[in-house]
């Protein structure tokens, strides 16, 4: 990213600009995951907008261009950007590219984070884990499947926000390296033409940009990003518009970890470009980009994409998109679940509660040897404020994913998944348990149905009984009671409006 920053400074420069460069902090999930420090992670989405907007607003910058690649700091970084409305360009760092292993190519999360399930069910060995571990990464760049980072990415480039190829083209290219340059001058002509954050991402780009989220099958995380942009951006997004827009979109690529393909075939294939070319029936084109051009103006001049990659409309992977919001007697407000990394016998599931306070706890379970085929993990008090912060959930899915147990059982939480997780996951689940949501009331047996066609998600426990577990209820104490995880708890809100703070609960 250094490299980038010294090709966006010569960009500005080189359009008559005068360049000034400040950071912000970026937590890495890989490292953060396991312990305490995931429950930052999330939060930090708030405080990247606020440090932006406060250093925009104390030195009254004229233009921005963001320069991301990890899950919470590209969303942060829009709706910075969405919330001070000034001229803004956003530059993802890329894709890495995979990694080789005994004649199969790699990944970070889906290789080497499931092969601890393999370790533990004595599938692989340690040295062939150790391996893996070594060579899954040979270079620069954000994890080489469709997961958070690499979906917003590509979320940003369909809402317009990033020049033409940005998403895909890989980390340490030449042609990374042009596109950087190339968004340095830019941004001195949209602050020149004053073409503000508001004026791309409007209503409609943020449809274009779910569509192409459901088209992917990414990841279930920017259904908390999306809204949260909408919210900088005043625009009214919600879980409803992804189930409407899921019925209407095909999933027209199949990209790990629910697939075989990477980020680096994706770009092969033409990119997001391309697939706004396969989606041109059902985007909206009137929408401007941050290149001068409107959506309709680029996919004019831009050729289809390889069919093997990106399947035409005539011809998806599934005819729905890669994203379902569920709804029923446990999720009043909504849960979501990956769909397009569901197995097709998964889609319908009735099976037997086993509830776990935290996600630690499933994981001790499991590794036990406890889980058996039929079980339905509930992990619950891992929501925006009982985590608080959402905790990341990949350990656990990963591990399942290993063991051989991923098509044969069910993972409920009232937390989110990474979005390398596959298998019937279904996260976000609100209200919550920390707000007395139904999954605050599930007790070990109960019986709970899941149905993705008809979008349910049912606790089958009879009225009052359930009303009956709500009167004896109690809060938990919160987890955290000073600095700034208390602050988070106290201000934010479900997980199906964003997990946006609300500014009147401080």
């Amino acid at each position: 990213m250094r490299a980038l920053e010294r090709k966006i400074e010569w960009g500005v420069c080189s359009g008559g600009g005068v360049p000034f460069l400040f950071s912000v902090p970026g937590i890495c999930d890989g490292i953060a995951m396991g312990h305490s420090g995931m429950h930052y992670s999330l939060p930090s989405r708030e405080l990247i907008a606020d440090i932006i907007e406060s250093i925009v607003q104390a030195h009254q910058l004229d233009g921005l261009v963001l320069l991301t690649n990890c899950d919470k700091i590209t969303p942060g970084m829009i709706m910075a950007a969405c919330r001070l409305d000034i001229p803004s360009i956003v530059v993802t760092a890329g894709p890495m590219h995979s990694g080789y292993y005994h004649g199969r190519r790699l990944s970070l999360v889906t290789d080497t984070f499931e092969a601890v399930g393999l370790c533990q069910a004595g599938k692989m060995s340690a040295e062939d884990a150790a391996e893996l571990e070594m060579e899954a990464c040979p270079g620069e760049g954000s994890c080489q499947g469709l997961y958070t980072a690499n979906t917003m990415a590509c979320l940003s480039e369909a809402m317009g926000l990033s020049l033409p190829g940005t998403a895909t083209a890989l980390a340490g290219t030449a042609r990374k390296a042009r596109i950087a340059q190339v968004a340095g001058e830019r941004i001195v002509d949209l602050v020149r033409q004053n073409i503000t954050s508001r004026q791309i991402v409007t209503r409609k780009s943020l449809e274009n940009a779910i569509r192409m989220d459901l088209a992917l099958g990414g990841s279930t995380n920017t259904t908390l990003h999306i809204p949260a942009i909408a919210h900088a951006a005043e625009v009214d997004i919600t879980l409803a518009d992804f189930d409407r827009l899921s019925r209407e979109t095909p999933q027209l690529a199949s990209m790990n970890p629910a697939g075989t393909n990477m980020m680096e075939d994706l770009e092969h294939a033409g990119g997001i470009q391309a697939m706004m070319k396969s989606l041109e029936p059902l985007v909206n084109k009137d929408c401007l980009t941050v290149s001068g051009q409107t959506v309709a103006e680029l996919l004019q001049k831009t050729p289809i994409g390889d069919p093997t990659v990106i399947h035409p409309l005539d011809n998806p992977i599934r005819k729905e998109g890669g994203i379902v919001v569920l709804k029923g007697s446990l999720a009043t407000e909504g849960a979501v679940v990956k769909s397009g990394a569901v197995s097709q016998e998964m889609l319908q599931f009735i099976g037997t509660a086993r509830v776990f306070e935290c996600e630690d706890d499933a994981m001790a379970y499991l590794f036990a040897g406890k889980v058996a085929p039929k079980d339905v993990l509930i992990v619950r008090n891992e929501g925006p404020k009982g985590g608080p912060g959402m905790r990341e959930s990949l350990s656990l899915t990963a591990a399942v994913a290993g063991s051989g147990l991923g098509d044969k059982i069910a993972i409920i939480t009232d937390g989110r998944f990474s979005g390398g997780t596959r298998n019937l996951s279904i996260g976000h689940v609100s209200p919550e348990a920390a707000d007395c949501g139904a999954i605050a009331l599930v007790k070990d047996g109960d019986q709970i149905e899941i149905d993705i066609p008809a979008r349910k998600l049912e606790l089958l426990v009879d009225d009052a009984e359930l009303a009956a577990r709500r009167a004896a209820w109690t809060p938990r104490p919160p987890k955290f009671t000073k600095g700034w995880l208390a602050r988070y708890q106290r201000l934010v809100t479900s997980a199906a409006n964003g997990a946006v703070l609300d500014a009147s609960k401080a």
